[in-house]
């Protein structure tokens, strides 16, 4: 057929040829025409209606005068209804429903009826009509026949849509389509009259416009789609109104891809050469293009929890990786157009991710081969396998599949076989085949195909069943086909996969028929029939367990009506004991039962799951615009006896704001698709003659989205007094990842109802959700987020039910999660006195000092800073745990002093914490310590607790704790240690002390090497940088201070932010004190290697030449040395007693600050650990060059006795050390025997002259300048670094305490 060389001429649309044959006047205006069968039915202005052959006969039949025919409300009132009793009646518009067989019509007076013929002939004597009372603005009608619906256009803007009662025969009103004030409050009541309603050809969607313009699109019972009267279809990018397109006809293509429209006519007023005149728009032709889930067609994809959308040559798929970033161009069941003059129609617009367990929000666009589309055009079903890896496709003829992981198509090879087969009932993957009913058009047959999905296309690998009737539906469950045919009947198959010789083939047997011919009037009226496991029994009162497994019901979709058949139980029950499955006589099955009405979807799975059986026994329904309901399976607890009187199942309808297109039934989601905008009238000018009508429709294309449903059905639940199975059923979920959100959100939509309802609620839900949530551990957190998130007038009411936010706040420390307990102080600080909150802030505070949880303490430091300031004025300010620190509140402990840290203000993350402020302070001696008299009380009680903290860290020899407590909170470590020099800050216990230290530090004990020893201060080339600094310090009085600082600068760099470079002031340092001195200096340095950002620009700037010297220098000494046996022992040995180099870091900062402050006899302490002798000697030089209160020194005296005696007895590795510092230790004991008495001691500050101050301030920012890394960068080197080098800085410029300067922290 395709050889022929005129096969693509074949393939062209025939000529037509229009000849006239006769005319008929009828003598008034034609208002409707239908065609019924064989004739033609014609409404005429004068109240008549006229049956006509097609042939142009009337056949000798009378027109039907309407007034003759009766009307009632229903069929079953007196026969004699009563008459429209009007002369001047007519039919204004009717449609013929075939299913319903008769009319619905609407009047010329606004009143809609159903005319029904009462036999099988069509006169005035035999029809009957009904017609509801409520109805007297209809416009226009349209029929869906598959639902048997009428949807009557209204002149108030809604659409109402009528069914028949199958029983009397009246017009009932399934429902309503009208826009709500709630979603379009400036136009729902301004539609003007309905104009057009149109059902698509696969009658799953209906589309209306208005009068006044404006086209909608909604499922069948209701759901709204689409709507261009609101959002970007109704405004511009710059926010003036569009003007609605008004529509004067449409009609919708082949398969409902298309929906064709006539625009009507509208003036406009445009600009051109800047005189005003008004346009007429003549009416043009508009295409919008759809795309279409593929249930709408093959619902038998209905058991997949994948979305399959289907184009007309295109695929849109949920799953799979996002190989292509194509744009879908519309939505839903059906959607909304790109038009097709737009050059945008393939926009590659990128769209952020969705949450983790939906992957991304890109569909995976499949592009259908066009060798199949060329003669198979449109695509009519679709259909995808269980992994989401194929897809099968159905065209004209034929039909071809396609691999996600090959990314090939695989097509017939014998096109005569394609174009022989005319698939009818649609198709299914029943493992790796593909199952369809076709028919054959060469035997005039009609079969049942399977075919392999890995040999080759052909009809000799197909597996062929041959059937009496044509089916109209398919669905696979398990290993069975369930297939209904035209006849009304229903067929059970087995399917089994067969291996004979080389083929694989797949067997399919009859298992059972069932007629459902007593219950269903019209075939086409199935829309869906599933074979599933649901039963109403729970498999608990079943007799045998494997008849749960087996205890198949058939659901069946009549126009909305879900229908459930079950197999029949109640005869006896024969235990088989056949082998072959296939022989064992199948149960029948029961009478039909209604499960529910207006129902479009139905979902259920055939997989099992102990833990969930809730979620996966259900039965899910899409219902339209009544939203979804879900037919729920109610377990008794620990497998008891259930009681007779409750139901076993129970159907909850719970509202969604998304289309429902399919269900994950473990993940408690349901996934759609909705319809997404993109404007792009701002590319166009104003000017520009006309507004073209692709500037008026924005771009349109189609998103994914889903919705968790949970909360819905847990508190559909606890309404109806099923507290239980909500708990069993919220149990089986509670390790989902939004499973908090699903509490809070049930929380917060009850106390947002029940809050605000105007009239008192008899019997409230709020304290049963309270009392409910209790059960989870996330109680605490969910009742707080639940809080924040809601205005503080519900407050009370909702503590009312969960209550008292004081006994929270208590129970949350005690479950230590002070987080939470941070989130209920702000609520306690609006609901109680200041006094109540600042005793509850205390508490907290103090227990996150005591976790060393810093964030929260500066958090608590400004709430508690806030409730002071606060406090005269009432209601106090909020400040939200999430909040920057507002200016006011900022930290006032960094007072006085120049700091400048390395952050510039363009690097910091705007979401970490962070504060840019610059502080003025007042100069002079007295250096006024606070701005606002008001803080005074409130800096002194914070201080207090400092204070107090900092003495028990100290009291319990944590050192490494007090200073990461220093450094992160800004706490004046120098000043508070010389006011504490002779009480806390004394060392009690030098051996507990030494002990702690090298715990905490991580810091090894001695160990006495078995070659000789020679000790490390001896030799110079092994010495550190700490040693010759701080040696140097004895050297000179004033070159003291920048030693402090250059050691300061080099352990901060190293240590509390650990991985930033040498900055420049310690190169300066450095250099300055000759060669030998560069060599102890670089050497750590080199060992860090990666950790250190030596050659970035800033670094070096003014002594970049200099700095390269030194490094050559130190290079060529590396690779010189060459070192002698003894010495490597040496330099192992050292290795092995000496800690992190974190640690040390620590440690020299530690003595730094303590030097500072005079605590003398902690630097011992430190100096013995870090075993320097030049530190002892420094020490000794400071107790001899100044005046040093005796009871300090007779105390350092004993620690150090002590010292000597443990390390005697206990660790011998520490005598070498002290033998080296005998020396020093007999010149202490001199000291302390002569007993000086001094008076007061000073630590070593700067006299205050100008000079000295002002280079030091140029060094300290110097150095800050540099070296400076981005925050983010910092941030990963552990939780201490960033906010501990803040104070560091702080720290070394603690003596200069007048003078003022800017400080910019961040």
């Amino acid at each position: 057929m395709k050889g022929t060389p005129h096969f693509k001429e074949e393939q062209c649309a025939p000529a037509l040829n229009l000849e006239m044959k006769k005319i008929l006047d009828l003598q008034a205006p034609i208002m409707s025409l239908q065609s019924v069968l064989e004739d033609l039915l014609v409404a005429t202005s004068d109240g008549l209606l006229h049956l006509i052959h097609w042939e142009g006969m009337t056949n000798g039949r009378k027109a039907i005068n309407l007034c003759t025919v009766p009307f009632s409300v229903d069929l079953q009132s007196s026969r004699a209804g009563s008459f429209l009793g009007f002369a001047d009646v007519h039919i204004r518009d009717m449609e013929y429903c075939a299913t319903l067989d008769g009319f619905a019509v609407v009047f010329n007076d606004g009143r809609v009826g159903f005319i029904t013929p009462v036999s099988s002939r069509f006169t005035a004597e035999q029809l009957h009509g009904v017609w509801p009372q409520d109805v007297v603005d209809g416009t226009c009608v349209a029929v869906n026949n598959k639902y048997r619906l009428m949807a009557f256009g209204c002149a108030s803007g809604s659409v109402q849509v009528y069914t028949i009662d199958n029983t009397t025969g009246a017009m009932l009103l399934s429902h309503k389509l009208e826009l709500t004030a709630k979603q379009y409050p400036d136009i729902w009541n301004k539609t003007g009259a309905v104009k057009l309603v149109r059902w698509s050809p696969d009658n799953s969607v209906v589309t209306v416009t208005w009068e006044c313009g404006g086209l909608s699109l909604w499922s069948v019972f209701g759901a709204q789609l689409i709507c261009t009267l609101g959002g970007d279809f109704a405004y511009r990018s710059d926010g003036t109104k569009k003007d609605p397109l008004k529509i004067t006809s449409m009609s919708w293509g082949a398969e409902g891809y298309h929906l064709w429209v006539i625009s009507g006519f509208g003036s406009q007023n445009t600009e051109i050469d800047s005189e005003s005149k008004s346009i007429v728009k003549q009416p043009g032709i508009l295409l919008f293009q759809f795309i279409k889930s593929s249930l709408t067609v093959n619902p038998c994809m209905s058991n997949q929890e994948q979305v399959l959308l289907q184009g007309e040559d295109r695929l849109y798929l949920n799953c799979g990786e996002a190989s292509q970033t194509q744009n879908p161009r519309s939505s839903s069941a059906h959607s909304k157009p790109s038009r097709e003059k737009s050059s945008f129609a393939e926009g590659g617009f990128e769209s952020q991710s969705l949450s983790t367990l939906l992957g991304h929000r890109h569909w995976h666009v499949v592009q259908i081969s066009s060798t199949y589309l060329e003669s198979n055009w449109p695509i009519r079903f679709s259909a995808i396998d269980k992994l989401g890896q194929n897809i099968a496709v159905v065209g004209k003829f034929g039909f071809a599949h396609y691999s996600l992981l090959t990314k090939k198509w695989k097509l017939f090879g014998n096109i005569t076989q394609e174009q022989t087969m005319i698939v009818t009932g649609g198709l299914a993957w029943w493992n790796d085949f593909i199952v369809l009913a076709c028919y054959n058009i060469s035997d005039h047959q009609e079969e049942l195909r399977v075919y392999l999905r890995t040999s080759n296309l052909d009809n000799a690998f197909a597996h062929v069943t041959k059937a009496q009737v044509e089916t109209l539906l398919l669905s696979v469950f398990r290993d069975m086909v369930i297939v209904f045919r035209a006849d009304c009947s229903i067929c059970l198959y087995s399917i089994e996969r067969k291996s004979d010789g080389p083929n694989i083939t797949a067997g399919i047997q009859v298992l059972q028929e069932v007629s459902m011919s007593r219950y269903i009037s019209h075939p086409f009226l199935v829309v869906s029939v599933t074979l599933t496991s649901v039963s109403t029994e729970n498999g608990i009162t079943l007799k045998m367990p494997q008849q749960a497994r087996d205890a198949e019901s058939i659901m069946l979709n009549l126009a909305g009506q879900l229908i459930m058949m079950q197999r029949d139980r109640s005869g006896p029950q024969i235990r088989e004991k056949d082998s072959n499955p296939n022989q064992r006589k199948l149960l029948p099955f029961c009478p039909p039962v209604v499960l529910a009405q207006s129902v479009e979807n139905v979902w259920t799975t055939c997989r099992a799951n102990k833990q969930k059986r809730h979620l996966l026994e259900a039965l899910w329904l899409s219902c339209g615009g009544a939203g979804m309901k879900v037919w729920l399976p109610l377990f008794p607890r620990d497998h008891r006896k259930p009681h007779s009187f409750l139901s076993q199942r129970i159907m909850l309808p719970f509202h969604i704001n998304i289309y429902p297109l399919a269900v994950l039934f473990e993940d408690a989601l349901v996934l759609g698709a909705v319809n997404d905008t993109l404007l792009y009238d701002s590319l166009y000018t104003q000017n520009s003659a006309r507004e073209q009508l692709e500037v008026l429709f924005p771009f349109c294309v189609v998103e994914r989205t889903s919705q968790i449903y949970l909360h819905h059905i847990l508190r559909q639940l606890l309404v109806r007094n099923l507290g239980e199975q909500a708990l069993l059923l919220a149990q089986s979920c509670s390790a989902l990842p939004y499973f908090p959100h699903v509490l809070e959100l049930m929380l917060h939509e009850v106390l947002e109802e029940e809050a605000t309802s105007r009239e008192p609620i008899p019997d409230p839900l709020l304290p049963t959700v309270a009392k409910f949530i209790t059960e989870f551990p996330l109680f605490l957190q969910t009742v707080v987020h639940c809080a924040r998130k809601t205005e503080y007038a519900l407050w009370n009411y909702l503590f009312a039910a969960v209550g008292n936010p004081k006994d929270l706040f208590e129970e949350c420390l005690m479950a230590q999660d002070l987080d939470t307990a941070a989130s209920y102080l702000i609520i306690l600080q609006n609901m109680e006195v200041p006094a109540v909150s600042r005793q509850h802030a205390t508490l907290l505070f103090n227990t996150a000092l005591e976790q060393g949880k810093w964030d929260l303490c500066r958090h608590m430091i400004r709430f508690l800073k806030a409730i002071g300031s606060g406090e005269s004025e009432t209601p106090p300010s909020t400040p939200t745990a999430q909040d920057q620190p507002s200016s006011s509140g900022g930290f006032e402990f960094f007072r006085n002093r120049s700091i400048s840290l390395s952050q510039s203000a363009e690097n910091v993350p705007a979401n970490k914490f962070s504060l840019q402020k610059t502080l003025s302070m007042p100069s002079g001696p007295s250096g006024k310590r606070w701005s606002k008299d008001s803080d005074c009380a409130e800096n002194m009680y914070i201080d207090m607790m400092l204070w107090r903290h900092a003495r028990r860290l100290l009291e319990e020899v944590r050192l490494k704790d007090l200073g990461c407590f220093a450094a992160q909170l800004g706490f004046e470590l120098i000043s508070w240690l010389c006011k504490e020099r002779a009480r806390a800050a004394r060392v009690d216990n030098f051996v507990v002390a030494l002990k702690r230290l090298h715990k905490d530090f991580l810091w090894p004990l001695p160990i006495i090497p078995a070659s000789s020893i020679s000790s490390p201060s001896k030799n110079g080339k092994f010495r550190t940088v700490g040693d010759q600094l701080l040696k140097s310090q004895s050297a000179d009085p004033f070159s003291n201070l920048e030693m402090d600082a250059g050691i300061s600068n080099v352990q901060r760099s190293q240590s509390w932010l650990s991985n930033i470079g040498p900055t420049h002031h310690e190169i300066d340092t450095a250099s300055s004190h000759g060669p030998q001195m560069q060599d102890a200096f670089l050497s750590p340095l080199s060992n860090k290697g990666d950790e250190c950002s030596i050659g970035s620009a800033t670094d070096l700037t003014e002594s970049s030449s200099m700095v390269d010297g030194d490094w050559t220098m130190v290079d060529e000494n590396f690779s010189t040395l060459s070192l002698t046996q003894s010495e490597l022992e040496h330099i192992s040995m050292e290795l092995a007693s000496k800690g992190p180099h974190k640690s040390q870091v620590q440690l020299r900062y530690l003595l730094h600050i303590f030097m500072e402050a005079g605590c003398l006899d902690w630097c011992i302490v430190i100096g013995l650990i870090l075993r320097e002798s030049s530190t002892i000697n420094q020490i000794l030089v400071i107790i001899q060059t100044t005046e040093v209160d005796g009871e300090m020194l007779q105390n350092i005296k004993t620690g150090l006795h002590a010292v000597d005696r443990w390390a005697s007895t206990d660790c011998p590795g520490y005598k070498p050390f002290l033998n080296i510092i005998k020396p020093q230790l007999q010149k202490l004991s001199e000291i302390t025997e002569e007993q000086v008495q001094p008076e007061a001691f000073q630590p070593i500050t700067v006299s205050k002259t100008p000079e000295q101050t002002s280079p030091r301030a140029e060094e300290s920012r110097a150095c800050s300048g540099h070296g400076s890394l981005p925050q983010g960068e910092v941030g990963g080197s552990g939780l201490v670094s960033r906010k501990e080098e803040d104070t560091t800085r702080a720290e070394e410029e603690e003596p200069f305490q007048d003078g003022t300067y800017d400080c910019s922290v961040s």
